[in-house]
């Protein structure tokens, strides 16, 4: 799984200022301080884009709610820049959705079945609107807990699990023993987190890294079954 202008002569040392300082001061006014309005309350903190396919460029809101953390434009590009750009006919699990971001970039380009999956309910409210908006017939919203949703599904029924759970909360481990059961033999977990995970530290569960990039404070991590090719880091 995370979000009143000052007209320059009004400063110190504006025009203004300098002429309140010249003039005379001005007998007490007894009137009642006008009220000045303040800063506009935030109902957001922004958009992100779909990067690539068929919703290519279409804007997805982000609300300000804990724990809310959209991944980064450049770790998205790099991840489908990974995967490859078609994605035609793979089961996606998107087990911590938040904005959905992930999930829908992936059925931007042709996944058959997206099932995005979040425990926030007004994110959930949001998601079920855009998937209406996009009419994404192959994206499924479940409001509800991503490992639950990772320990129903079917074993080495998913082409591709996506794991983005917030950094603090102890989800890593249970996350990743559910999703290596989950992932299909030659498919792909995506997992992104605060610090590198190494080969040495997947190996319970049997995962390798396939790929690993670095953007600022994340880590982000291409994760197959066994020793499926070299790592690479970005």
């Amino acid at each position: 799984m995370s979000r009143s202008t000052l007209r320059p002569e009004s400063l110190p040392g504006g025009r203004l200022a300098r002429a309140a300082k010249a003039a005379p001061t001005p007998a007490a006014d007894t009137k009642p301080a006008k009220k000045t309005a303040g800063p506009a309350a935030s109902k957001g903190s922004g958009e992100i884009r779909i990067i690539g396919g068929a919703w290519k460029r279409t804007r997805l809101p982000v609300a300000q709610r804990p724990g809310l953390r959209p991944t980064p434009d450049r770790v998205r590009e790099t991840l489908f820049n990974w995967l490859g750009q078609d994605l035609t006919g793979w089961r996606c699990l998107d087990a911590f959705a938040g904005t959905g971001a992930l999930g829908l970039e992936a059925a931007s380009r042709g996944a058959a079945a997206v099932q995005l999956v979040e425990s926030d309910p007004a994110l959930v409210v949001q998601l079920h609107t855009l998937q209406q908006r996009l009419k994404a017939t192959a994206v499924r919203v479940q409001r509800g807990d991503g490992i639950a949703a990772l320990k129903q599904a079917a074993p080495a029924s998913l082409d591709l699990i996506l794991l983005d759970p917030p950094f603090e909360g102890g989800l890593y481990e249970p996350a990743l023993q559910s999703a290596a059961r989950a992932v299909a033999a030659g498919g792909f977990i995506y997992l992104e987190a605060p610090a590198l995970w190494t080969d040495e530290q997947l190996a319970p569960w049997g995962l390798v890294v396939h790929r690993h990039l670095k953007a600022g404070a994340v880590h982000a991590h291409l994760l197959r079954l066994g020793a499926a090719a070299e790592p690479t880091t970005l």
